[in-house]
């Protein structure tokens, strides 16, 4: 099973995607916990180039997370998976449609998706865990620890947007979407993932 952690930053992804693993592995799970950019020794270089260069072009900055991503899955995500094994993942292909298509609004979503298509195989999520929090609370939690990055130094708009944007892939998939309230206190929202993950692991196995 394939499941991503999605949202602005300051949702908590890493940190609650850590704690699922954890959990998961606990109860027998054959789990692999990745990230993107990164998750691959090329796909880490990858991401140094894309925090590294400010004045890095869209369109440069898209064929790049999709080189890190491409690599990324078919080394450990697609293998992991043939295995029969669950993969958890700290962004996938909705933040390049969410940050690269909504939130410059400088590439049309149908070309964008093309892309990422071609670079993921065709491979999608089984369930995306939208982790939600207010924007600016949120920005105000990436400003105060974490790994801070030239995209986390953009205007509050592009970051309205982003989130428009989730939520509008959300409306347009419900079943592969699932919002969480990432406002509350971490360990209520890890209870809700919990929850979530381990009633769709439970519908795989009776298919």
């Amino acid at each position: 099973m394939f499941i991503t952690f999605e949202g602005s930053e300051g949702s908590g992804k890493s940190t609650q995607q850590a704690q699922l693993a954890e959990f998961l592995a606990e109860h027998g799970y054959p789990v692999l916990a990745t990230r993107e950019p990164g998750g691959t020794p090329i796909g880490e270089q990858v991401r140094a180039i894309l925090w590294d260069n400010t004045a890095m072009h869209p369109r440069a900055e898209i064929l790049l997370f999709q080189a890190s991503r491409a690599q990324l899955v078919e080394q450990l995500i697609r293998p992991h998976l043939d295995q029969g094994g669950v993969v958890l993942c700290d962004r996938y292909a909705d933040s390049t449609v969410a940050y690269q298509g909504y939130g410059y609004q400088l590439v049309d979503l149908q070309v964008l998706r093309s892309i990422v298509s071609f670079a993921t195989g065709g491979l999608a999520p089984d369930l995306t865990l939208l982790l939600e929090v207010d924007v600016e609370e949120g920005l105000r939690r990436r400003a105060s620890g974490g790994e801070w990055n030239r995209l986390d130094a953009y205007e509050l708009a592009f970051y309205q947007r982003v989130r428009q944007g989730y939520h509008q892939m959300a409306l347009d998939e419900p079943a592969r979407w699932v919002i969480i309230d990432a406002g509350r206190p971490p360990q209520i929202v890890q209870q809700a993932i919990r929850a979530v993950v381990l009633e769709r692991l439970q519908q795989k196995q009776r298919a």
